[in-house]
C-alpha cells in the first residue's frame, strides 16, 4: 500500500500463515439502507439481497460480500418475521414502522464489510466518500446520535501471551485513545464502550501475571462478562471456548470470530477530513505497542504506577499526555 494513510503492522500474516483480515462496521443516519447498498454496488459491483426490510446484503462485489442493516436488533427479529402469529407479525411490523420513523436519527443503519486483508483497508475510501456525497451523518450529527466505528482485527496468532499483549498494550494506551477520538458526550453516557474495571486493569498491568488460556479467559469473563467494553474480547474468546464464555454472559449477542473487537471510535462519516484510517492508524499504536517486549514492559510498569497514584488522574490530567513518549513510530 505504497502512498496509502492506512499505517500495518509488522506481522501482516495470521496463525493460517494467511494474510491478516479485519472487518470494519460503520453506523451512520441520515440515508437509507438502499442508498447504502446502491452506492456499496456503484463502488465495488454485485447485488443486493434483502434478507428482511431492515437487513440487506451486497454480494459478489470485488471485496467480498457486504451487511447493511438497520442496527437495532428488535427492528431486525421483526423484520424476518420470526413471530408464532400472522396477526401479531402484522401488529409488530406497525409498531416497528412507527418506531423507525420516530427514531430515524437515533438507531443507525450500519455497513459491515467482509473481511479484508490489512493492506485492502485503503479500498474503503471509495464508499466513505459515496455515503458522504449522500447525505449520511455521523456521530456529531445529533445530540442522540452514539454512532460508532467498530474495527475487528485479527491477531496475528490466537496465544495466551499476544492477547494479554494486546490488552496491555490497549489498557496503557486507552486514556490516549479517547483524547485522540475526542468521543462524543452522547458515547460516553451510553453502556456500549466502558473501561475495564480498575481491578483488571491492576491484575493485567501486574507483571508477575502470566496467565494460560484458560486462566485469561476465566479472568477476563470474571471482570468482564459483558459487550459493552471499548475493547470486547467476548468474540475472540467465544472463538476459542464458546462453551465457558456462554455460560458466563448468558444470551448475549457474540457473533464469535477469531479477531478483537474495538468499539471505542466516532462514526465522523460526514465529515470530510474523516476516514478509516484515522481510528485504524491509531489502533496501529496499539499494535506496534503488544509487539514490543520491552517498551510494553516498561510502559506497563509506569502505568501500574499511575494507576497506584489515583485512578482519577491517570485517566483524564496525567496519563493520556505522559504515555506518548512511548509511542512508537506511526509506520
Amino acid at each position: 500500500m505504497k502512498g496509502s494513510r492506512y499505517h500495518l503492522p509488522g506481522r501482516l500474516t495470521g496463525v493460517s500463515g494467511l494474510p491478516r483480515r479485519v472487518g470494519i462496521e460503520i453506523e451512520m443516519s441520515g440515508i437509507g439502507l438502499a442508498v447504502i447498498a446502491e452506492e456499496l454496488i456503484a463502488a465495488y459491483g454485485g447485488s443486493v439481497e434483502t434478507v428482511s426490510k431492515y437487513e440487506w446484503q451486497v454480494n459478489g462485489s470485488s471485496l467480498g460480500d457486504f451487511r447493511v442493516d438497520l442496527d437495532f436488533e428488535y427492528l431486525q427479529k421483526i423484520g424476518r418475521g420470526d413471530f408464532d402469529r400472522e396477526w401479531a407479525r402484522e401488529i409488530e411490523d406497525l409498531a416497528a414502522d412507527a418506531l423507525q420513523a420516530l427514531m430515524a436519527n437515533v438507531i443507525p443503519c450500519e455497513l459491515i464489510t467482509p473481511p479484508l486483508a490489512f493492506e485492502c483497508l485503503g479500498e474503503l475510501d471509495a464508499v466513505v466518500e459515496r455515503l458522504r456525497e449522500r447525505g449520511a451523518n455521523g456521530t456529531r450529527w445529533a445530540l442522540l446520535a452514539a454512532f460508532g466505528l467498530h474495527l475487528n482485527p485479527e491477531p496475528p496468532d490466537l496465544e495466551a501471551a499476544t492477547i494479554l499483549a494486546f490488552l496491555r498494550a490497549f489498557v496503557c494506551l486507552r486514556a490516549w485513545l479517547e483524547a485522540r477520538e475526542e468521543v462524543v458526550l452522547s458515547r460516553k453516557l451510553t453502556l456500549f464502550i466502558r473501561s475495564y474495571p480498575i481491578e483488571y486493569e491492576e491484575l493485567i498491568l501486574d507483571e508477575d501475571y502470566e496467565p494460560s488460556l484458560e486462566e485469561l479467559t476465566n479472568d477476563y469473563l470474571r471482570y468482564n462478562a459483558s459487550r459493552n467494553r471499548m475493547l470486547d474480547l467476548l468474540p475472540l474468546l467465544a472463538h476459542l471456548d464458546e462453551e465457558r464464555v456462554v455460560a458466563a454472559v448468558g444470551g448475549q449477542k457474540l457473533r464469535k470470530r477469531p479477531t478483537f473487537h474495538y468499539r471505542l471510535p466516532n462514526s465522523d462519516i460526514d465529515n470530510v477530513d474523516w476516514g478509516v484510517w484515522r481510528s485504524w492508524n491509531d489502533w496501529m499504536q496499539v499494535e506496534s505497542l503488544a509487539g514490543d517486549e520491552a517498551r510494553l514492559r516498561e510502559v506497563c510498569r509506569a502505568c501500574r504506577r499511575s494507576l497506584d497514584a489515583g485512578y482519577f488522574s491517570h485517566d483524564y490530567h496525567f496519563w493520556k499526555d505522559e504515555v506518548k513518549q512511548w509511542l512508537g513510530d506511526p509506520r
